[in-house]
């Protein structure tokens, strides 16, 4: 158990899911009680730095996994994947253009779903053996 924790996949599962949580939490706990008591405060700004300590972890989380990820797709997905959900925080923060939080949420579920994938099948010590199950699943 204390191996899996050191995995950079783990870690960045662990991220991803925990920014999630942090960014569906969000409005639940700072802006629906501060509209009804002093209509509309912002959340606090070391709240909303959290999405950057997240995106700081997964990006040294994917840095790690891409050296032991043996499958070419899953390493240019995880850093495909990566920049779109960066994009997305920064565009939440300055607000470039309108994207649906949705988005954001789906990113980066799927940016937890990807390190879980590479954890558990593409760890191999050739090509071959994380390819053909890559093949087998789409």
């Amino acid at each position: 158990m204390k191996s899996l924790l050191y995995k950079p996949d783990t870690i960045g599962s662990l991220a991803s899911t925990l920014c999630l949580i942090h960014c569906i939490a969000t409005p639940f706990i700072f802006i629906t009680p501060a509209c009804t008591l002093t209509c509309c405060a912002d959340t606090p700004i070391w709240w909303q730095s959290l999405d950057y300590i997240f995106i700081i972890i997964s990006f040294f989380a994917i840095y790690r996994a891409t050296k032991t990820s043996s499958n070419e797709t899953i390493k240019f997905t995880l850093w495909i994947t990566w920049l779109i959900f960066f994009l997305c925080i920064l565009n939440k923060t300055f607000g470039f253009i309108f994207i649906d939080k949705n988005f954001t949420y789906g990113t980066g579920i799927t940016l937890a779903v990807i390190h879980l994938y590479n954890l558990n099948y593409c760890q191999c010590s050739n090509e071959s053996c994380c390819t053909k199950t890559f093949q087998n699943i789409s």
